[in-house]
């Protein structure tokens, strides 16, 4: 599914990760919940992808799949750190170790994801610490360092977490993000925990280190606005699968799957004037562990016909870069909402 002749940096295919459902005192497996199954995309240096879905649909086991904080169940992961792709899926821990000072994660809740009994200095500081800069010097400037280019104070570096507030500490996560000059950042809803008066900040700050550190990004998000304002192509989960990859402007423009249109449609215009309707879908979110026949999202769609229910459809392309996992993607009209 590449779109230009160059190398991925990062290359997803058939990716699975199926969480064993177990039943009785001996805890007999009964069943599998796929909360991943069969995932395909590339990510290319300096680009920025959005993956979008609704809770439960597996976007951030996807982030950490390609961390490595699962054992995926299956599939391939290539990433290309020097010049030379190298398979994930089933590494011993020991390269995926080395690996990963190119990989980082920027989580969702700065809080909790910061020690509360470390400083800054110890909580910035750490990444290097493991990887080989022992003397303490050293890392103070480079994390005095860091704190300047994320927006912070140098005099910042021995407070602890509880001292700051949410935007600042999403900008101490960013810093050691940033401690080992990662090639890829997975951002796991940067945004969803801040305030809205800093929501737009923290966004317009990746970008800048974006593009001044050459960073790629995969974006896990449900707020389309946001993803939309940062992203390059956004790929959209429903229960495992993706069901739309497209160029951002061509998915916004003109979706071709019903389960975008309504993330779409759910997102309020600021726009008095305009005459937004949403189109709410009926029903839950489909059950992993015992998914429907067919298209998965047939039991909502509002557009089912009887195929839909005779096979799972495939993720195909139906339009130059744009692809989508619809039996009727050509035919449908469908609406945007932002």
């Amino acid at each position: 599914m590449t779109q230009t002749a160059r190398e991925p940096l990062l290359s997803v295919h058939d990716l699975r990760m199926h969480f064993p459902i177990t039943k009785g005192p001996f805890n007999r497996v009964i069943g599998h919940v796929r909360a991943v199954d069969g995932v395909d995309f590339d990510l290319y240096k300096g680009e920025c992808l959005g993956l979008v879905g609704e809770s439960g649909s597996g976007k951030t086991t996807v982030g950490r799949c390609i961390l490595r904080g699962y054992a995926p169940t299956g599939g391939s992961i290539r990433f290309r750190a020097n010049g030379t792709a190298t398979e994930l899926v089933g590494a011993p821990r020991e390269k995926v170790r080395r690996l990963r000072q190119h990989m980082q994660m920027i989580f969702q809740d700065p809080y909790s994801s910061l020690n509360p009994r470390m400083t800054v200095l110890d909580l910035v500081g750490e990444p290097l610490l493991c990887n080989g800069v022992k003397n303490r010097n050293e890392r103070e400037d480079r994390v005095r360092a860091l704190l300047v280019r994320v927006g912070l104070k140098p005099d910042h570096l021995l407070r602890y977490p509880h001292a700051f507030s949410g935007g600042q500490r999403q900008r101490i996560g960013i810093a050691r993000a940033l401690a080992l000059n990662p090639k890829l950042i997975i951002v796991d809803e940067p945004v969803s925990a801040l305030d809205v008066s800093v929501q737009a900040q923290v966004l317009n700050l990746l970008m800048e280190l974006q593009q001044e550190f050459g960073l790629t990004y995969l974006l896990i998000a449900h707020d389309l606005s946001v993803v939309r304002h940062i992203s390059d192509r956004v790929a959209v989960m429903y229960v495992g699968k993706l069901v739309e990859l497209a160029p951002v402007d061509q998915l916004y423009e003109n979706p071709r799957h019903p389960y975008t249109e309504a993330l779409m449609s759910a997102v309020p215009i600021a726009d008095p004037t305009s005459k937004w309707t949403r189109k709410p879908l009926r029903g839950e979110i489909a059950d992993p562990g015992n998914p429907p026949p067919g298209c998965l999202f047939n039991p909502r769609c509002p557009y089912f016909e009887q195929d839909c229910a005779c096979g799972e459809p495939e993720l195909r392309e139906v339009a130059p870069g744009h692809f989508a996992r619809c039996p009727h993607a050509e035919e449908l009209t469908l609406r945007t909402g932002v």
